[in-house]
């Protein structure tokens, strides 16, 4: 046979070899043949034969002709040309219809083909694409760490898996001021710098086997599973202020910040995942309030005080309306004439729930959330309408109003316009009002504060610095300020207080009332609780008193106005 590898063994006639050439001359120029000339020889003779040994083979013939990639409707034209002078048209019929044939048949295996192509391609696409859509939903697309979502999803994880006795721990840091960076290079360099330290974090924790995440702008968890004890967490904490304090030089510019590490190590079985978070975002602020740049370990006793100060914000803002808040008045005593001189306003929160809360738990408060300010307001008007009914009562008898007034509050731009206001509703006149204030806010020499309270004490409202000697003014300083009076701190009242005079805080008490008098300022002493202690203190020169002693902090209209010094 003509088709036979044994070439040795096949006869074909030299009239049907020269037409076997012919027709691959013909055609071979019409599509791409994967295939030697010798073998292409052997091909076409073979066809050859096959049409002149069995014209039903026609059909067989023009199938493979498109079998071996000659399937144009070009090589078709071109095969009927050359057969057609030795072939019948029975033949080239056949030939025709096994070509169509098999063409029709090879274009629907290529759509197939290409259909099990685009539906892989279709596939993998969309595998790659849920990949991505996945990675990107579980991942912070600055930092390329886990995010919140699979923060929770870990976190969940690992307490579910944890068995008996298996402890947990949570690192939740936060930079400090990183927002000053945003506010003064931008946010470009603040996202440098976000990666950059992102990427020592991760070299701290993923070395150690433990998970990081970034949960917010400049804020990272981390998840240590079974732990052996807090101190782990601790050197783990250390390890990373220690990365963070490194410098980071970024176009020139070398930015350092540092950051603060809440802690909590516990039992896992148990646990839930916000829980967790949440105690030790608390802790976190617990290191801010301690000074920043440092970590600091779950307390239970701490995060009660900072749960209720979080509880306390949300009810505070209605608290004002509901009338929840009352002010009570502590007498104000001459100690030389045992005479009322005036009262200080005193605020109280009445929470439905609570009780009375304690205005070292709501003021702090109140002065971040900002309700310190409409508060403030209200203290200020209740104020000075109780004391210009005083006043009222006994035209005679000029008495003071004392109020305290809050950092914020003096930074308020509406603060000298709201006292003139509370002033104008009430009818008291601007010397029978006295503002207490803090010493950090006197320590400012210029800008708004101070320049406000001048205003003030060209109007006539005294100005009285509390807790004097606790802060970082001193007399001299103050010579220049308008203050018109101090009140001691309770550190210089502690020798008072003792059974046995204490000589060495006599004296420190006494040189602090003489310096203030050559300034021409009265000093008052708060927490006086005896007649020993008032006679002390009279006898060194103090002018006004504050305490049990004298009174408890009472409602306006049980203030002792007639008190006289025979009330002693």
């Amino acid at each position: 046979m003509a088709g036979s590898d044994n070439r040795g063994e096949a006869v074909i006639d030299p009239a049907l070899s020269q037409l076997a050439r012919q027709w691959l001359a013909a055609v071979r120029q019409t599509g791409y043949l994967d295939l030697s000339a010798e073998a292409l020889q052997r091909f076409f003779e073979e066809q050859t034969l096959r049409l002149r040994a069995d014209a039903g083979a026609a059909g067989d013939v023009g199938a493979a002709l498109v079998g071996v990639g000659l399937n144009s409707p070009e090589a078709l034209q071109r095969s009927i040309t050359v057969l057609a002078p030795d072939s019948s048209a029975e033949v080239l019929g056949g030939f025709a219809a096994g070509f169509a044939r098999a063409q029709r048949q090879r274009i629907l295996d290529d759509q197939e083909r290409i259909r099990r192509a685009w539906t892989r391609a279709l596939t993998d696409a969309e595998h790659s694409l849920q990949r991505e859509l996945h990675h990107q939903a579980h991942h912070d697309p600055l930092t390329g760490l886990p995010n919140r979502v699979l923060l929770y999803g870990h976190l969940a994880e690992a307490l579910h898996e944890a068995e008996d006795g298996a402890r947990i721990g949570v690192c939740f840091l936060d930079l400090d001021e990183f927002k000053t960076i945003n506010d003064t290079l931008g946010h470009g360099y603040g996202d440098e710098l976000l990666v950059a330290l992102a990427d020592r974090l991760r070299g701290c924790v993923n070395a150690a086997g433990h998970f990081v995440a970034r949960v917010g702008g400049d804020e990272f968890v981390v998840v240590v599973r079974d732990t052996k004890g807090s101190d782990e967490l601790t050197e783990l904490a250390e390890a990373m202020l220690e990365a963070l304090a490194k410098p980071v030089r970024l176009d020139g510019h070398e930015l350092a910040v540092s950051a603060s590490i809440g802690i909590v190590e516990q039992a896992a079985r148990g646990a839930e995942p916000e829980e967790l978070l949440r105690a030790a975002d608390a802790t976190l602020y617990l290191a801010k309030a301690d000074g920043r740049a440092r970590y600091a370990v779950f307390d239970e006793q701490r995060n009660a005080q900072q749960l209720l100060r979080y509880g306390l914000t949300g009810r505070l803002a209605g608290a004002l309306d509901r009338g929840e808040f009352e002010l009570v008045y502590q007498p104000l005593v001459g100690l030389a004439d045992n005479r009322l001189h005036g009262a200080e306003a005193l605020l109280r929160w009445r929470h439905p729930e609570l009780g009375t809360v304690s205005p070292n738990t709501f003021i702090p408060v109140a002065e971040q959330s900002g309700m310190i300010l409409p508060l403030g307001r209200w203290v200020l008007r209740e104020s000075c309408l109780a004391a210009a009914a005083w006043q009222r009562e006994h035209p005679g008898q000029p008495l003071l109003i004392s109020v305290n007034v809050s950092p914020r509050q003096c930074s308020d731009p509406r603060l000298l316009e709201d006292v003139r206001a509370a002033l104008a509703e009430s009818g008291l006149a601007p010397g029978n009002l006295q503002l207490e204030l803090t010493e950090t806010v006197l320590m400012q020499e210029t800008g708004r504060p101070v320049q406000t309270l001048r205003q003030l004490a060209d109007l006539g409202v005294r100005i009285v610095i509390d807790d004097f000697g606790i802060g970082y003014s001193n007399l001299a300083y103050l010579r220049h300020l308008p203050v018109h009076g101090l009140k001691l701190a309770g550190a210089f009242m502690a020798g008072i207080r003792k059974l046995e005079s204490d000589h060495v805080d006599e004296q420190i008490v006494e040189t602090v009332i003489r310096l203030a008098h050559t300034l021409q300022m009265t000093v008052t002493a708060e927490g006086i609780e005896t007649a020993d202690q008032a006679a002390r203190l009279a006898a060194l020169g103090c002018d006004l008193g504050q305490g049990w002693h004298f009174g408890r902090p009472v409602a306006p209209a049980r203030i002792p106005l007639t008190r006289s010094p025979a009330s002693a």
